[in-house]
């Protein structure tokens, strides 16, 4: 079994064998401690249909060898992820058809809540049985979820939560200044282009803003956000506040010209 490992500039000798690259799961091992990485890799030796094409140290390492290595299944260390809230929907954007799996050192209700919404697969302690972590890869290769029963009651839990701030207009989701002014801007049929600059940033920067705007008020388009702004009146406090400041030259108010 050929074992590529780009903890350092991949050398072109390290690609996979020539036949072997379609054989069984592909898996990449993302984790900061080789400790963790030399005995999973050992663990999947063992296995005739799982085969380890890579192995990496950094998040930065991990985009790169997504790009470059077909993969199905990813286990990664949640620690590489943390503080980073975008890192998960980047990775599934990369490479859409890698699976996350991901190791954490403590079960943690929200953090827990979160992987999953954002597209993680599996969930799944450092201090895992090596024959569970087969079977987990195994099943979400085979696209299942793999949650244990404690994680099943906190999701189940965060979405009647959010069912009930979605239909009680007493309880409003906390957002940012800045997260208003964007949807007043989406609200007007703005481009992201467009809101990035008029306030200053990029537009990827937009673009992310907008992703967390979607989670906290659980809606899926611009289209969803304007008729939900509507609804519950969310900017009625924020365009009370700002409206000494003129509208931008040439941009009419139609509330549900949201651009798709």
């Amino acid at each position: 079994m050929t074992v590529v490992n780009i903890e350092q500039t991949p050398h072109p000798d390290d690609v996979p064998e020539e036949g072997a690259a379609h054989a069984g799961i592909r898996v990449i091992l993302a984790d900061s401690q080789a400790i963790y990485r030399v005995g999973m890799r050992k663990v999947f030796a063992l296995e005739d249909d799982i085969r380890v094409v890579a192995q990496v140290e950094t998040l930065t390492n991990l985009y790169a060898a997504l790009q470059r290595y077909p993969t199905d299944v990813v286990v990664l260390e949640g620690q590489l992820i943390a503080g980073t809230i975008d890192a998960i929907p980047e990775l599934v954007r990369q490479a859409p058809d890698a699976k996350l799996i991901v190791q954490v050192t403590e079960t943690d209700e929200s953090n827990t809540v979160e992987l999953y919404r954002r597209g993680v697969r599996g969930v799944v302690p450092r201090s895992i049985a090596p024959d569970l972590l087969v079977k987990c890869v195994r099943k979400i290769a085979e696209g299942e979820t793999w949650i244990d029963n404690q994680s099943i009651s906190w999701v189940i839990e965060a979405y009647r939560s959010q069912a009930t701030t979605l239909t009680d207009p007493r309880v409003q989701p906390k957002l940012s200044k800045k997260e208003l002014a964007i949807i007043s801007c989406i609200t007007r049929g703005m481009r992201n282009k467009e809101i990035a600059y008029q306030i200053g940033t990029t537009e990827q920067v937009i673009k992310n803003y907008l992703r967390k705007v979607y989670d906290k008020l659980g809606v899926s388009d611009r289209l969803e956000l304007a008729l939900y702004c509507l609804h519950h009146e969310l900017l009625k406090q924020y365009l009370h506040d700002e409206s000494a400041t003129p509208a931008p030259q040439g941009e009419a108010a139609h509330p549900l010209r949201a651009k798709l």
